[in-house]
């Protein structure tokens, strides 16, 4: 399959309304920019990526060509100038993958991930962890990730900030971090340009083996997920910001099927893909495709 590089994309251009509205929220709560500057006093970002290259395998285009080259593709595809660092980490019965680091990011992706997708579907799923560059909005996505410790450590503190669970800004955080995921899955799509693709590796991010993905299973899937999305997503939004809060595992793939198709059906994702010329940012230099492997 031949995939339009989509040369000049910005995040703007496929941000879903949901992510950009939570993200505003969050960023007007009270207590984020100290705790942002905690955050960066405490040294996290740095801590993350020792975790990252002390603890896993470090992915090469000699170890592990097939986790490599669809890392560099998926980047230049959606326009991404220097292709993070990749690490493999042990298998964990599901699929996962993360993305750590503010000023030089670190792609993790577990030994599930690469055994149970195929070369597309890592397009899409790494996809979905590179946007968290394009959005430039990694500062957020790490305060997430470290907000259980974080939470333990302030409030064990004199620090000022134990209230700030209180006032509702961890809510507000991962509510963005659910929202965040519907920009991420439609750069997803467009890394592997394919809906079909998609909807298998959400499947299979929902625990379904290649064996069960049946033409009948994927077609009551997409039901399922049409159905979802034809719910008023305004009335579900109390319950998801609480669902994810309290249980933050949950991939909710029906629903991210859901607002996937919704996209495609309504003709943007075409005319993004179609588009001759995107938006070129000034400054814009050429691709480094090297990292410090």
């Amino acid at each position: 399959m031949t995939r339009k590089i989509l040369t000049g994309l910005s995040s703007q251009a496929y941000e879903h309304p949901f992510d950009r509205k939570a993200l505003a929220s969050l960023k007007n709560m009270p207590g984020v920019s100290p705790l942002l500057k905690k955050i960066n006093e405490y040294g996290i970002d740095r801590l993350l990526r020792l975790q990252s290259l002390g603890s896993e395998i470090r992915v090469t285009p000699n170890n592990f060509p097939q986790l490599h080259q669809p890392l560099v593709e998926t980047c230049r595809i959606l326009d991404v100038p220097t292709v993070p660092e990749m690490y493999l980490f042990r298998g964990t019965g599901h699929i996962k993958t993360y993305i750590v680091g503010v000023e030089k990011s670190i792609i993790g992706i577990n030994l599930d991930a690469m055994e149970w997708l195929n070369a597309d579907e890592l397009l899409y799923v790494l996809g979905h962890e590179v946007a968290r560059i394009k959005s430039e909005s990694m500062i957020y996505h790490q305060m997430a990730f470290v907000m259980p410790t974080l939470k333990n450590l302030l409030t064990s503190t004199t620090l000022g900030f134990g209230g700030l669970v209180a006032t509702g800004m961890e809510l507000a955080l991962y509510n963005w971090l659910m929202m965040a995921r519907f920009t991420a899955d439609r750069a997803g799509l467009l890394a592997c340009q394919d809906i079909n693709v998609a909807t298998t590796a959400l499947m299979k991010l929902a625990g379904l083996p290649e064996e069960y993905l049946t033409t009948t299973v994927i077609d009551d899937f997409l039901v399922q997920a049409r159905e979802f999305a034809a719910n008023s997503f305004d009335s579900l939004d109390q319950v998801t910001k609480i669902l994810s809060y309290s249980e933050t595992g949950l991939s909710w793939v029906v629903m991210r099927a859901g607002e996937l198709l919704k996209w495609v059906d309504s003709g943007e994702y075409d005319a993004l893909v179609q588009q001759k010329e995107l938006d070129i940012p000034e400054g814009k230099e050429g691709w480094n495709f090297l990292t410090s492997w």
